[in-house]
């Protein structure tokens, strides 16, 4: 995978755990308050669905 491709998926990674599990960074930050969180399995299984969906458009366009 490329750069500018490495790049792109993190910032859709971080999109996802932002929108769907509430979660500002996907950095280690080395603090249990900051690296653990709580989620629900209801907001795991949508941040699973679009990360599914976000790789059916991927495939889409190649």
């Amino acid at each position: 995978m490329t750069k500018p491709a490495d790049k792109a998926m993190e910032n859709l990674l971080q999109k996802i755990a932002l929108d769907h599990l509430f979660i500002e960074s996907l950095e280690t930050r080395n603090s249990d308050q900051l690296d653990f969180h709580d989620v629900s399995v209801w907001a795991v299984k949508s941040a699973l669905m679009a990360a599914y969906e976000a790789g059916r458009q991927a495939a889409k366009a190649d």
